[in-house]
This record gives structure tokens, sequence and C-alpha cells, in this order.
């Protein structure tokens, strides 16, 4: 087995996961907040380590790895819409840093 035909076996295993994330709707404010928190706003991991305000090193985002990635994303995304347009609620509590 080739790396390609084995990276196209690795996308086929997580199609369905990949639909079904797709295909959820969201309709209940409470289940939208809790995807606002659980999901979040930016990858935990990116980091920038300063000194006298210079950036040493910079570790790029990991959550790009995650092969479920845009559709955790888009999933945040609709419960965010949600939130504004059906339940008129101020997002902003969802989009504080961590640490900047």
């Amino acid at each position: 087995m080739n790396a390609l035909s084995s990276n196209r076996s690795q996308i086929s295993l997580f199609s369905p996961l990949r639909q079904w994330i797709e295909s959820i709707k969201i309709v209940d404010s409470g289940i939208a907040r809790l995807v606002c928190r659980v999901i979040p706003a930016r990858c935990p991991f990116e980091r920038k380590i300063q000194l006298f305000n210079r950036t040493l090193l910079y570790i790029s985002p990991l959550c790009k790895l995650n092969p479920l990635y845009e559709q955790l994303v888009e999933l945040r995304y609709k419960s965010l819409c949600y939130l504004v347009d059906e339940c008129g609620e101020d997002v902003t509590i969802y989009y504080q840093t961590m640490g900047d």
C-alpha cells in the first residue's frame, strides 16, 4: 500500500463522521452554548514565546492536523449564529482571548 492509497483510506474512515457533524442542526440554546464553550475560538496549542517583545519561538496551531477541524469550526459557527439570530444573545463572551 503506497502513501497515496493510505491517505485515501484514512480520509474515507473519517468521511461518515464528517458528514454526521456537518448535518447537525442547532435548535437549542443550551446545546449551542455548550458547543461554544467546548470548541475553542482558536487553537489552544498555538503559542508565541517572547523575550523583550521579540518572538523567540512560535508554535503553530496543531488543531489543523485534526481531521475533523473544519467540521468542528463550522459547528461552533452554527452555534454562534443560532445564539445571535434566534436567541438575540451577545456572544462576545465566547471570543475571550487566551493569555494574549
